[in-house]
């Protein structure tokens, strides 16, 4: 009971802390939440927390999921090309299912996830509420494939290097998901063109 006191004190104190600074994002606040967590755990072998780096990938691959859902909800309500609404479809769809199975697995691990999209995502929506048409169409597309290479790196490392074995088994299964989306993608982008 004391190390789960002493540990709750630790999050709140740094949630503290991260709201008197003011500046970091909703990622930025839980990767120091985690890893206060598993610094912690390191001072008490006792308690089980999961890897700092195993940590980092939950974190990124719920905002990474959150800003898909945001940004697919965007492309149903803005796109010219009815294949990118039906992709935007596929992405509120896809994601909202593997971000609960993220934030399922993340509670059992003890593991803080952001509660929005941290700011670069943002600027994202951001920049493409502002487009329309196919505008809209070229630039989410363009994102979206280069969103989706980069988060199948990201979940290729995790599938290979994630110490926790039920993260680990998110990836694997998550990434023919990711690869498929950029397939998808890929094709509506070469039939813009």
């Amino acid at each position: 009971m004391k190390k789960l006191i002493f540990i709750t004190l630790i999050a709140m104190a740094t949630c503290l802390v991260q709201a008197c600074k003011g500046n970091k994002d909703s990622k930025e606040s839980a990767d120091s939440t985690n890893t206060a967590k598993a610094d912690t755990a390191k001072k008490d072998s006792s308690m089980a927390v999961v890897d700092k780096d195993d940590a980092k990938f939950a974190v990124a691959a719920a905002n990474g999921g959150m800003a898909e859902v945001e940004l697919g909800t965007l492309a149903q309500q803005k796109a010219a090309n009815p294949k990118v609404k039906d992709f935007g479809a596929m992405m509120v769809s896809d994601h909202s299912k593997a971000n609960d199975e993220m934030k399922a697995l993340a509670k059992s691990k003890g593991i803080t996830l952001p509660a929005a999209v941290d700011a670069k995502e943002q600027k994202v929506k951001d920049d493409l509420s502002a487009k329309s048409g196919a505008d809209f169409d070229k630039t989410y597309v363009s994102n979206m494939i280069d969103d989706h290479k980069k988060d199948i790196k990201e979940f290729e490392d995790a599938s290979k290097n994630c110490k926790d074995a039920d993260l680990k088994a998110f990836a694997v299964k998550t990434l023919p998901v990711l690869k498929m989306h950029l397939d998808a993608i890929q094709k509506i982008h070469d039939s813009m063109k």
